[in-house]
């Protein structure tokens, strides 16, 4: 048998399944797959980025961000359009019912930030450095950095200070970590603070927000401070700043989701709005629910299987 024959005789002694898409399909359709691709691809959402945020910031297109700290939770918030998901160590307060944030640990939040970072599809997931991973020496922070990221998949981490942090977050950048910078009131620094206090030395403001944008951070939040200090920071910097009781005149806002939600319950700081009370919800469903079973209206023949 010559080459030829003997390649035709094996190519039709092979099962139907081995032949080629072309083949079996023919040349329109492998014309027309890359073509589905496109589309699909053209419906993924674009992942917000640093860069996505400083150019927000040029365009004065107001960032959005809220904390979040299960998969859940994140999915609801990243296809409501929001922009930046914080997973806080106010976990430690509004999760764990702590009366600071000083006990969370960093694998509590590697913990709560993998879930968080599985359910946003656009979303910027940024993780706090809990107490006192941002606070010791540099490599030690680097190296809880680096897990937040290789375990998590967020793509950027929080930390708490000012100039006293040019060096570390310098390091950080350095090393390929986005950081966004945190001043103003320091939750993790409560104690010496004596309380949640409003931050009204601006020169201090002004000196820890240009010295983490000289640093390298993409990014300042401020926290408690009074509005037109928190006008003058942002009109002195570049990047973006995120204000949580800083008035208006900040590129961003970020709220405590439970707060947001009406889940937070007691006193509530003076520049939170509630937007729902699902307290009273989830209070009232958990009640009907009770009574329910304890009638016999629950489970019903629609809940049973026959």
């Amino acid at each position: 048998m010559c080459g030829v024959q003997k390649m035709s005789a094996e190519a039709s002694a092979r099962p139907a399944r081995t032949m080629s898409f072309r083949a079996q399909y023919g040349v329109a359709a492998c014309l027309f797959l890359p073509a589905l691709a496109l589309v699909a691809m053209s419906h993924v959402p674009d992942r917000v980025t640093t860069r996505t945020l400083q150019a927000m910031r040029e365009r004065q297109e107001a960032i959005t961000m809220l904390t979040a700290y299960d998969y859940p939770t994140a999915k609801i918030f990243d296809e409501a359009g929001v922009d930046c998901l914080l997973v806080g160590d106010s976990l430690g307060m509004v999760v764990q019912g702590h009366e600071t944030t000083i006990p969370v640990t960093l694998e509590q939040m590697i913990y709560h930030a993998e879930m968080v970072a599985r359910g946003a599809k656009r979303a910027m997931v940024i993780v706090d450095l809990p107490f006192p991973e941002g606070h010791l020496d540099i490599e030690h922070t680097l190296r809880a950095s680096a897990r937040i990221l290789k375990e998590t998949r967020a793509v950027a981490v929080k930390i708490e200070g000012g100039a006293e942090q040019a060096v570390r977050i310098e390091a950080l950048v350095t090393a390929g970590i986005p950081v966004m910078a945190h001043i103003g009131l320091r939750p993790q620094t409560v104690l010496v603070q004596g309380g949640y206090r409003v931050q009204r030395d601006l020169d201090r403001l002004l000196t820890d927000a240009r010295v983490v944008e000289s640093a390298g951070a993409f990014a300042v939040v401020l926290e408690c401070v009074p509005s037109e200090s928190a006008k003058v920071v942002q009109q002195s910097l570049r990047i973006p700043t995120i204000g949580i009781g800083a008035g208006p005149h900040t590129a961003g806002q970020v709220l405590v989701s439970h707060d947001l939600l009406g889940l937070g319950g007691g006193h509530l700081p003076k520049f939170v709005r509630t937007y729902a009370n699902l307290a009273e919800i989830i209070s009232r469903a958990a009640k009907s629910y009770c009574e329910d079973v304890r009638q016999g209206r629950f489970p019903s023949s629609e809940q049973a299987f026959k």
